[in-house]
């Protein structure tokens, strides 16, 4: 099966050279996208050109956008069946290991492999957190461990490009996206270990460590504001009506109370998550039902919880803080992969 090296490239340098020229030596053939790097690294992508094939725009779009562009220039001129393998263009990766990469994606062509790469010594202390951190979000947040979320060196086949070019997100971000539609549509991911390459503590990455995580963490940042919001209206709800009812001396009253700020937080938070978190376009009238089902199912756990340590002694305001918190992560999990999950996908294709 053919194979396709994809390297997105922005202001690269020599190192970019060497590594096509490596490339060369086997049997592949590799696909550079300029993405907006400039004039002034013209003779660079000239070099390029003795070793691949090269397609250039002039603003730079992010690493997102510029693997998409590869994907399609791949699929306009590359005759199926083949895979692809993406690579960095600043030196991390060894041909070696793309290489190994390579030859795992076509004996396992339906799944993503990456290659991962281990904490090491010689890893900067920035990119030890950044993984570390992203590590944890990811598994609480898709249910799917991965060691090395981050990594850039990854192999699929052309069963799955069209659907991977269609995956959100033009920088940064649109790594992280590819795993959580991986995860979400329970699709296989393996990894394989690669080693470590950080040069000159990494100063040749453009990834910037606020903006470009903050776009990674979105779509959780996101479910975590809209669950914030529901969770305070939630709350204010429930001791004002705890309140009124202890007032006036009505029978169950934690418990109507309970489920009156449930109703009326769960609309606002349906609400928020379809809109604004997963921007789902599942029906409303399959969507409403599925939340509603969760909404009774959440209702009934919620309130034995809180009953359970409001006997324990706990105040109900406090017991109530402590039960949404446990169920926070169920609820995330259960809202991402069955209600507001994407209604259709393309048919990848069997070749």
């Amino acid at each position: 099966m053919k194979t396709i090296i994809l390297i997105p490239a922005y202001e690269p340098d020599d190192k970019l050279v060497s590594l096509l020229k490596a490339l060369s030596e086997n049997d592949v053939h590799s696909v550079v996208v300029d993405d907006g790097s400039g004039h002034a690294y013209d003779e660079i992508f000239e070099e390029c050109a003795k070793y691949a094939s090269v397609t250039r725009y002039e603003v730079n779009c992010g690493k997102g956008h510029a693997l998409k562009t590869g994907m399609a220039y791949i699929r306009k001129h590359a005759e199926a069946p083949y895979i692809v393998v993406t690579a960095d263009a600043d030196g991390q990766h060894l041909p070696d290991d793309i290489m190994k990469i390579a030859e795992y994606t076509v004996q396992h062509p339906d799944e993503l492999v990456l290659g991962s790469r281990r904490i090491a010594a010689q890893t900067p202390l920035r990119s030890r957190i950044g993984n570390t951190v992203t590590r944890w979000i990811f598994r609480l947040s898709s249910g799917v461990s991965v060691y090395d979320t981050q990594t850039g060196l990854r192999g699929f086949s052309d069963r799955l490009i069209l659907w991977m070019e269609e995956i959100s997100g033009e920088r940064y971000e649109y790594e992280m996206n590819v795993l959580m539609e991986w995860a979400k549509e329970k699709r296989s991911i393996h990894e394989i270990w690669i080693r470590t390459v950080y040069l000159d503590e990494n100063r040749s990455s453009h990834f910037n460590t606020f903006t470009d995580s903050i776009r990674i963490y979105r779509q959780i940042v996101k479910f975590s504001g809209a669950s914030l919001l529901s969770f305070l209206t939630d709350y204010s709800l429930f001791c004002m009506f705890h309140m009124m009812t202890l007032s006036a001396g009505i029978r169950n009253g934690l418990v109507l109370s309970n489920a009156a700020a449930r109703v009326i937080s769960a609309s606002l938070n349906y609400y928020l998550n379809r809109k604004l978190v997963f921007r789902s376009k599942e029906p409303v009238s399959r969507s409403t039902l599925k939340y509603a089902l969760l909404v009774l199912g959440n209702l009934m756990v919620n309130t034995l919880i809180l009953k359970n340590l409001v006997m324990q002694g706990m105040p109900s305001a406090v017991s109530k803080v402590v039960t949404e918190l446990i169920l926070f992560i169920v609820n995330y999990q259960v809202q991402q992969k069955l209600i507001f999950k994407p209604s259709c996908r393309k048919e990848l294709s069997s070749q």
